[in-house]
């Protein structure tokens, strides 16, 4: 992850906004054209210097400020790192992401596909977004998606939101015709 600290609006209290700027790939020194065994990528289906903005709320601001006072950032300035102010390994994070769901889940929701993968956490954050009745336009902006993807891939949830959204107006046009407007 490629997640640097300098771009990034962490205030005290309220929302936050986090800078997206790209992805870093494991490739293999044999693989890469400067010789490093990581290679930096741009966000998906974005130029390599274009950027991502993507609001988060108080309490993720609150745990990002708390990782920077106690761990501080790596040289670059990127916000995670390991001991030796590398890039974090994936055997390292895929051992953590294990003690996260041990933890976290029944023993059922870990034979499952719950969270199975790191990755798995965008498509729920996105799920939970739009079952918030966050307008799908925004979710697909914050996620970096098309409208059309947003309504292919999330379609389950979003008739869900319709579901509720058919409430909403019934529950108003009863409210307006006891009101007699």
């Amino acid at each position: 992850m490629r997640l640097e600290r300098s771009p990034c609006r962490l205030p005290e209290e309220g929302w936050g906004l986090l800078i997206l700027r790209g992805g870093v790939v494991l490739s293999g020194k044999e693989w890469t054209d400067d010789g490093e065994a990581h290679e930096v990528h741009s966000l998906k289906k974005r130029a390599l210097k274009e950027t991502g903005p993507v609001p988060i709320p108080p309490e993720f601001v609150a745990l990002l400020r708390e990782h920077v006072d106690r761990f501080g950032t790596a040289s670059d300035g990127r916000l995670f790192r390991s001991g030796r102010d590398l890039y974090v390994q994936i055997a390292a994070y895929n051992k953590n992401w294990k003690k996260a769901r041990e933890t976290a889940l029944s023993k059922e929701e870990q034979s499952s596909l719950v969270a199975k993968r790191p990755y798995d956490l965008r498509h729920a954050g996105i799920s939970f977004w739009l079952h918030s009745g966050v307008d799908p336009a925004e979710c697909a902006r914050r996620a970096g998606q098309s409208i059309e993807v947003m309504f292919r891939v999330y379609a389950k949830v979003l008739a869900a939101g319709q579901e509720r959204a058919n409430q909403r107006i019934e529950a108003a046009m009863k409210e307006w015709q006891r009101d007699g407007t």
